[in-house]
């Protein structure tokens, strides 16, 4: 009795629901054996692609006859040659394999009589045909794809910020994807400022839970369609075209190209300097107690550790100080800084009237366009269903537009809880602040350099006392000193 290896494959999860299935091709197989008594050794069940071997009940397949190599010959059953392979460069390599190995494949529909040379040639058209066809699906997919990017459409996977959907007609679409847009959004607006350099957006933008490697924020941040353009690449007959989409933009054209000029520039963020002012915070302001000049800030190596200090940038000049020292000194400094008690009530007025006029109002409008969404969707899903009963759409299209809505639901209606707690803290915060113990240095510990920096130049730091070597005081303009007390 000979023997056989069963070999059953479809290439996507949708030929193994719909058509050539894995059970109909097991099936006629072991029919097949069973009329010319062949006993099967074992069966092998792909839902894999044919384009290489790469697959992984092959790889066992192989590993099966590689532990009993030794026997008599063998065979491997498999309906069709396309289920063998549809790459003809590879069916050789992999014939070959099998041969050393002392198996034979073989298709019971297109069965092949290796001891006929002639058999070669058919040999040659059932392995080039399912080659044939798939480079023909290729073409045609990419053709179908590119006429729809002339009309405008994305085709394809949404790219990130995005998502597919499907509208009530059919009609396939892609939508701003939340909170992934945002996260974009933000990313462009702060390239434009030119402060940060691109990774530092990108791991800014990670801190802030939105996950896009190196790479693929490098590609996000050069593709012209999150302003509304899709890039129809050139072919042989067509030059490059750039094709106004029919998807919602998340940035304006002219943001975009202004983040492209910046990544276009030689310019580069030079991030040492913003690192020194993060330990030398008073760079610049301090004045020599010696020769009267402006202290800098560097960092001296010591036997354990490097340590900051504030000196002079004169050769023969003596003015050398602690950085830590100062820099707590100055905040010391800070914490005797309060409001008068008469502009307490004039804060509390001006607060108040910002709370109601200006941020509760937005809160309110906020609050409302969330619900006229949430109201939307509510009736779309209404008419869904209506369709759906009324058997104008399937189960499996209610189910999907279902699945869409629960997830733009959700995000709504988290959206709408964070607008409401920014409500009620508006409607809080003019009745706790300020109060009497607030100083300015509550401000200043809470900011980045940039912001502390300019808190030090409304309250510059006068003299440095060369024996204790601490700050003697603070000095700030007139305007200043008739709202706040400094003792």
């Amino acid at each position: 009795m000979e023997t056989a290896y069963l070999y059953v494959r479809v290439s996507t999860d949708e030929q193994k629901r719909k058509g050539y299935s894995l059970v109909e091709q097991e099936e006629r197989l072991i029919q097949y054996c069973e009329i010319n008594n062949i006993e099967i050794k074992g069966v092998f069940r792909e839902d894999y692609s044919a384009k290489d071997f790469n697959r992984p009940e092959w790889k066992k397949l192989i590993v099966t006859i590689k532990k009993k190599k030794h026997m008599h010959a063998q065979n491997i059953l498999f309906l069709k040659w396309d289920r063998f392979s549809r790459n003809i460069q590879y069916a050789y390599q992999m014939m070959g394999i099998l041969k050393s190995l002392n198996v034979q494949a073989m298709a019971i529909d297109q069965p092949i009589d290796f001891e006929i040379p002639e058999s070669i040639v058919m040999l040659a058209v059932y392995l080039s045909i399912p080659e044939a066809e798939n480079h023909r699906r290729g073409l045609n997919t990419s053709d179908g794809m590119r006429r729809a990017k002339k009309m405008g459409r994305w085709a394809g996977k949404a790219p990130i910020g995005y998502i597919n959907l499907t509208s009530l007609d059919g009609k396939k679409f892609i939508a701003p994807k939340q909170p992934e847009a945002d996260h974009i959004k933000w990313s462009f607006k702060e390239l434009v400022k030119g402060r940060l350099n691109v990774e530092e957006v990108r791991r800014m933008a990670c801190a802030n839970g939105f996950q896009c490697s190196k790479t693929n924020f490098w590609k996000l941040i050069r593709n012209p369609m999150y302003c509304g353009i899709i890039t129809l690449r050139a072919s042989k007959i067509e030059e490059l075209q750039f094709i106004r989409g029919d998807h919602q933009p998340l940035i304006s054209e002219s943001l975009f190209y202004q983040v492209q000029a910046f990544l276009n520039s030689r310019r580069r963020i030079k991030g040492k300097k913003k690192n020194l002012f993060l330990w030398f915070p008073l760079r610049g302001f301090l004045i020599c107690p010696f020769c009267h000049s402006k202290l800098t800030g560097s960092f001296s190596q010591g036997k354990k550790a490097k340590y900051a200090y504030y000196h002079c940038a004169k050769p023969n000049c003596k003015g050398r100080f602690r950085a830590d020292k100062l820099n707590e000194s100055y905040e010391d400094e800070l914490k005797k800084i309060r409001l008068r008690p008469e502009i307490h009530e004039l804060f509390n007025l001006i607060l108040e009237d910002e709370n109601i006029y200006s941020t509760r109002k937005i809160h309110i409008n906020e609050r409302k366009a969330i619900l006229d969404k949430i109201s939307k969707q509510q009736n779309l899903m209404s008419k869904a269903r209506m369709f759906y009963l009324s058997e104008k759409i399937d189960f499996e299209d209610f189910g999907s537009f279902k699945k869409e809505y629960n997830e733009i639901s959700g995000y709504l209606n988290s959206q709408l809880e964070r607008a409401t707690i920014r409500l009620l803290s508006a409607c809080r915060n003019y009745e706790v602040w300020p109060r009497e113990d607030v100083t300015v240095f509550h401000s200043y510990a809470n900011q980045d350099i940039e912001d502390k920096r300019s808190i030090i130049s409304l309250f510059m730091p006068s003299k440095i006392n060369p024996v204790t070597k601490t700050l003697a005081s603070l000095q700030f303009d007139e305007a200043l000193s008739l709202v706040i007390n400094y003792c």
